[in-house]
């Protein structure tokens, strides 16, 4: 099944977060903090401007983008998980 996201709404799935600290520590995963890191899965076509036209969306999937915690809706698709947001809560993408 795939979802295509409508106006400037973007579906990104999250990043798994790193297993250790920087001391060597494991971290079990009940104590794991859902990371704010993902990657775009899909893209809307872009909000509507003031004059009717489109506005193109500044990301695109494959990206790699930084968002708020309790940004976007989560869903579950095919059995996974995926969250569903505006492009305006994604605070950057990652690059390099």
């Amino acid at each position: 099944m795939e979802l295509r996201p409508l106006h400037d709404r973007v579906v990104v799935r999250r990043v798994e977060s790193e297993e250790t600290t920087a001391g060597g520590i494991i971290i079990p995963d009940t104590a794991k903090e859902k990371p704010q890191e993902g990657e775009v899965v899909a893209v809307g076509p872009g909000a509507r401007g003031e004059n009717g036209k489109t506005l193109t969306p500044d990301v695109k999937a494959g990206d790699r983008v930084l968002f708020g915690r309790w940004s976007g809706t989560e869903i579950k698709l095919d059995g996974k998980e995926l969250l569903v947001m505006r492009e305006s809560d994604i605070m950057g993408v990652v690059t390099g």
